[in-house]
């Protein structure tokens, strides 16, 4: 498996970072994909990166919810780092108006100069999408073509945003705890997208599977993912795990 979505270098895991890792080898990980928030978590992420080389992979992007009046600032930093070395997406970028619609033109605007710089370098772009299908939608379509292509990270949304999604062609849908919620109607909409349209991944600290749900999660949980994205689309574990590690190496090019 490959946890294409965790955040296991915040200071959640300041404790036990070098066991969380070990934990999730020993539950049949074979990467952790990292996702940028700002400026303020690229140290501790790279250094997580070059402790666990070849396991740990960073991507550079600044997160919706950190656009603000310097958002502008903000993208130098992140177009520093683009240009300074590779990384294997521009992520976590997108739009969030769940907690503040304050600065919606200005992560619209941060949005897509990301995607024009991702279609730019060839790479994937990790889409952070939160009350905000509408908006999101109308950026990734005005920047829509073959050079684009990425995931929906934690998707949240129904039926109808699932097949629009689908219709782009060049985009997946990664799944986490949220499936295994008693309260979601995720399965019903995860039943009908294809298992190589879907990547696995955990969130992590945040959206830990049932019976984790509520304390921290990590990496080494995501077999409950799989185990549940398996009993809705009537298939054995192991081929939502082959299927989505191949989705994974695909899409991210690792």
């Amino acid at each position: 498996m490959i946890d294409t979505h965790s955040h296991i270098y915040l200071s959640e895991f300041d404790e036990d970072r070098a066991e969380v890792v070990e934990r999730a080898k020993s539950a049949g990980l074979k990467k952790i994909l990292l996702p940028n928030v700002d400026g303020d978590t690229i140290e501790s992420m790279h250094q997580l990166e070059e402790q666990f080389s070849g396991f740990c992979h960073a991507m550079m992007g600044v997160h919706p919810t950190s656009v603000d009046k310097n958002y502008k600032r903000a993208l130098d930093e992140v177009k520093k780092h683009l240009d300074a070395r590779a990384y294997i997406a521009v992520g976590e970028i997108g739009i969030d108006l769940y907690w503040d619609k304050t600065y919606r033109a200005e992560q619209m605007e941060a949005f897509e100069q990301q995607i024009i710089w991702a279609k730019e370098l060839k790479l994937p772009i990790v889409i952070h999408c939160r009350d905000a299908f509408a908006e999101v939608f109308e950026v990734v379509e005005k920047q829509l073509d073959d050079k684009l292509f990425g995931v929906f990270h934690s998707f949240s949304g129904g039926h109808e945003e699932a097949q629009r999604i689908l219709s782009y062609n060049n985009f997946m849908m990664g799944i986490n705890g949220v499936v295994t919620f008693k309260n979601t109607n995720l399965r019903e909409v995860v039943k009908e997208i294809p298992l190589n349209k879907l990547v696995l991944e955990t969130d992590a600290p945040y959206l830990a599977p049932v019976p984790k749900r509520g304390r921290r999660n990590e990496p080494a949980y995501l077999e409950k993912v799989a185990e549940t994205i398996a009993l809705v689309h009537g298939v054995e574990i192991e081929e939502v795990k082959k299927q989505t590690t191949i989705n994974a190496t695909q899409l991210f090019a690792v």
